[in-house]
Parts: structure tokens; C-alpha cells; sequence
């Protein structure tokens, strides 16, 4: 699946983008003119290196969150194909409808058999419309579980790659119990007696996210966020108004440094200066060295073992005061 072309510029960006211009704006003078302007195409070229690092080097929990939903960023297809080999896709729920924006089936990884379940969302406005935004369905969610159990029967490990906004608020996914469906999930995913390792691609929102995430080992990229509700959904509640999202995003701590600290997430996955989409196949190298050494701790673990580990670890989540 190929990103869009089209150059797509974030507010804090901007500076990036000036110097950009400026440089292929000399060069292309340069060409008409016949002068030689190296020098000041090279004093702009390592005045842009040092504005990227800075930009990129100091981003607030707002900046990471749209980072996240980056349009060119890579989504679970992408790096299904970049990780995995003989990928076979499963369709279906069995019993309503199959639910596109939740895919899955059985792959190899490095060679062994393993289950790969993700959210995906769309690159432009039909296919968005075809994968709901990246939003499931119950039916997402039931088509995730039996996948699932199917891995477990077989002894598959089960990796997930989680990227959504939240599961669909719609009035068709309600009637249908949106909400009975992921908490199915919660409950079976932690009876499962094999390896279940998670990586937060993109967006983690709420409990849309954590119906394919209770694992053994979490994971999540630099730029993803990982949250109990939306930047945009809290300052709604909190302060009545959208626009104080990024307050919002600070106060809810749901960029990856926080997280780590925190004990929700076991790992950070390193991207590429400037997000994912810088360098797709960097970030795919990253992950799969990740999922490469966890498997390997997590298989010499017994199914008991593996579920008292994920027991504890959910446990420990937390501070309670009164």
C-alpha cells in the first residue's frame, strides 16, 4: 500500500518546510541563471539539519498526537507486508458481517508460524469509508477473538498492531454491543497460553485499542500515543471546548516517554527523525528487531507462566490514594 505523494506540512513543521523552499527555489534559480550557489544551498542545508533536530528533538505530548495521525504514516498493512511473510488474511466474524478496518490472519515471522491482527485505517476518502476510519465494529473486535483463539488452539504466538482513534460509537455498533464485544476480548485475551506482544503503530484510543492489547509486552513507537480517550474528547469534557486538546494531551500523559514511566507500555520503538514516514522501512527494521528478542524471551515460557505474567503486569498498573 503506497502513501500518498502530496507534501503534508504540520503548524510546527512550517519552519522545516521555508528552508525547504528556499533551498529547491536557489537550485532551480541557480539552473536558469548559470550561477553557482553550492555555498548558500549548503549554509541553508545545515541551518534545515539543525532546525530538524530541534523541532524533532523537544516534541510536546499535542505534537506527538499529531504526529500519530501523520497521513503518510505507516498503517498495519504497511508493515504486515514489511515484517511478515505468506500473510494470509481471515475474513469475517461468523456471525454478522467481516469488519475491514480490523485485519488479521496467519503469517511467518523469520519462519515461525505466528497470528497478526491490526487496525487499519484508509489513505484517502473511499478507502477510508471501506476500513470506517480505522474505527471497528463489534464485529472487528469478534472477528480479532476468533483469530485469537484460533492462534491458541494451534500454539501460535499473536502479535497486534494497534492504530485507532477508538472503536465506532455509531447506533448500529451499540445495538450490536460494541461494548460486550471488547470486554469479551479483555477477558479471553488473558486466559490465552501463548505469547501475546502489541505495538502501538499510530493512535491508541481508549477501549478501541486495548480489545487487541492485553499482551504480554507492549510496545509502543516514539510518535504513537496510547490513551483512555482522545486529547480532543477530554478537553470536551474537562474544559467545553476542543481547541484546549493540547492542554488536554498534557495532562492525560499519552506520549510514549510518559507511558514508559508510567508502566503502561514495556518498550519505546524508535522512529526515524521526523515520525515514521520519514523512513518506513527504518521503523519496520526497529520493530522487528523488538519482535524478534521478545518472542524469543516469551517462548521459553510455559502457557501458566504466560498467564500470570500478563496478569501481574495489568495488576501493577496503577496508583490508588484516598
Amino acid at each position: 500500500m503506497s502513501a500518498p505523494k502530496a507534501r503534508f506540512t504540520l503548524e510546527f513543521e512550517k519552519p522545516l518546510r521555508e528552508l525547504e523552499d528556499k533551498i529547491n527555489s536557489l537550485r532551480a534559480s541557480s539552473e536558469n541563471a548559470g550561477m553557482d550557489v553550492s555555498k548558500e544551498v549548503k549554509s541553508l542545508e545545515i541551518k534545515m539539519e539543525q532546525t530538524r533536530r530541534e523541532v524533532y528533538g523537544n516534541l510536546n505530548p499535542w505534537q506527538r498526537v499529531q504526529l500519530a495521525r501523520h497521513p503518510r504514516r505507516p498503517y498495519s498493512l504497511d508493515y504486515i507486508g514489511m515484517l511478515f511473510d505468506d500473510f494470509q488474511e481471515l475474513h469475517g466474524d461468523r456471525l454478522y458481517m467481516d469488519d475491514e478496518s480490523m485485519v488479521g490472519g496467519t503469517a511467518f515471522f523469520e519462519g515461525r508460524p505466528v497470528m497478526v491482527i491490526g487496525q487499519q485505517k484508509g489513505r484517502d476518502t473511499k478507502e477510508n469509508l471501506r476500513r470506517n476510519f480505522g474505527c471497528p465494529n463489534p464485529e472487528g473486535y469478534r472477528k480479532a477473538l476468533r483469530l485469537m483463539k484460533m492462534a491458541a488452539t494451534f500454539g501460535l504466538p499473536i502479535i497486534t498492531l494497534v492504530d485507532t482513534p477508538g472503536a465506532f460509537p455509531g447506533i448500529g455498533s451499540e445495538e450490536r454491543h460494541v461494548a460486550e464485544a471488547i470486554a469479551v476480548n479483555l477477558r479471553e485475551m488473558s486466559q490465552f497460553g501463548v505469547p501475546i506482544i502489541t505495538f502501538v503503530i499510530g493512535e491508541g484510543g481508549s477501549g478501541g485499542a486495548l480489545g487487541i492489547a492485553v499482551s504480554n509486552k507492549v510496545y509502543i513507537l516514539e510518535n504513537a500515543y496510547y490513551s483512555v480517550i482522545s486529547p480532543e474528547g477530554c478537553a470536551a469534557i474537562l474544559f467545553k471546548d476542543r481547541a484546549h486538546a493540547p492542554k488536554a494531551a498534557e495532562a492525560l500523559r499519552l506520549d510514549a516517554p510518559n507511558l514508559l514511566k508510567l508502566g503502561v507500555v514495556d518498550g519505546v520503538v524508535k522512529e526515524p527523525l521526523g515520525g515514521a514516514q520519514e523512513d518506513p522501512a527504518a521503523t519496520g527494521s526497529a520493530i522487528r528487531k523488538t519482535l524478534r528478542d521478545t518472542l524469543t524471551e516469551l517462548s521459553k515460557a510455559s502457557p501458566e507462566k504466560l498467564i500470570a505474567m500478563r496478569y501481574a503486569k495489568f495488576r501493577a498498573m496503577g496508583v490508588f490514594s484516598e
